[in-house]
């Protein structure tokens, strides 16, 4: 029987992921929609009166919908003795709750936790369990629904990178799965199997812009609809060709203004 030697399986080319600088100016952005500067906000709070609880750190984790509860568990481990350590059983009665439930929004046992997050955050090992809540929870999980979709521009990734935190991950019709799908719908397809990135991105923009200015989730709808201009940031950089997120991006729309070096 005659053997012949197996052929090199052709992989498929890695798509390119945001450098640091690529990745600063991407978080930049986001601050700045976050929290109205570009230096990120370790130690924000505010109750925003939008189903979610308390608002805190520097990605708008909030006390309703996990993320914040995540980050004092990151940070107790480190530090048990914190001054957010005491919350976590409040956190934890609310994280059982059905993630479309009114009790949401609910602050219950959560008196004193503005003050306690802020003085938290002079704390570095804090500000690093933020860091990693955002990779694990929105950065990573956004970039590989751009490999996914075949995003290779930064500009691109970067906006899903931002429509993430915002939107969130989950499977209700304001999340980022569900742009992505009607984004895709529209498109007819997505640049993974052929359609130009720039035609994608447009119509992912147009989706967003369409949900911002009318959510489906009615305890988010007013504050959403204040927020459009953060679509306008991306549809103004498209414009400019800014698709390498190459310094200094200069953002001027609506409430945002900035040089991002």
């Amino acid at each position: 029987m005659r053997v012949t030697a197996s052929r090199p399986v052709a992989s498929t080319p890695a798509l390119p992921q945001l450098s640091p600088a690529q990745k600063r100016r991407a978080e930049a952005l986001t601050s700045l929609f976050e929290n109205g500067t570009t230096q990120l906000q370790y130690a924000y709070t505010e109750r925003l009166g939008d189903g979610r609880g308390i608002t805190a750190g520097r990605a708008g984790f909030t006390t309703g919908t996990d993320d914040a509860l995540a980050v004092i568990r990151r940070y107790t481990k480190q530090v048990p003795g914190n001054p957010l350590a005491s919350f976590v059983p409040a956190l934890e009665a609310i994280s059982r709750l059905p993630d479309d439930s009114a009790g949401r929004a609910s602050t219950k046992g959560l008196d004193g936790f503005e003050a306690a997050w802020a003085k938290a955050a002079k704390d570095p090992v804090f500000r690093a369990a933020q860091d990693a809540e955002v990779d694990a929870t929105y950065f990573l999980p956004s970039q590989r629904h751009a490999d996914q979709l075949g995003l290779r521009t930064p500009l691109a990734r970067a906006q899903l990178a931002d429509a993430i935190i915002q939107h969130g991950d989950g499977t209700d019709p304001d999340g980022l799965p569900a742009l992505i799908a009607r984004a895709t719908k529209a498109a007819k397809g997505t640049p993974a199997s052929g359609v130009d990135e720039k035609v994608w991105l447009g119509c992912f923009l147009a989706e967003r812009r369409k949900d911002l200015s009318h959510a489906h989730d009615p305890a988010t709808r007013k504050e959403w609809a204040g927020s459009v201009d953060r679509v306008g940031v991306f549809e103004d950089l498209v414009k400019a060709g800014a698709w390498n997120l190459s310094g200094p991006l200069k953002v001027s729309h609506g409430d945002f203004a900035a040089t991002i070096p």
